[in-house]
């Protein structure tokens, strides 16, 4: 379930930063989020 959270959460954080150029912090929360939830994934494992 976490890695798939991180495939989402990086989907969306390139379509962000690259397509619709959004330059907040925010964006960057979600690739933040995203290697939380990979790091997670793998130690819970």
């Amino acid at each position: 379930m976490f890695l798939f959270l991180f495939v989402i959460l990086v989907v969306f954080w390139l379509l962000g930063f690259i397509a619709f150029h959004v330059a907040g912090a925010l964006i960057h929360l979600l690739l933040i989020v995203a290697v939380i939830s990979l790091i997670v994934h793998f130690v819970r494992r």
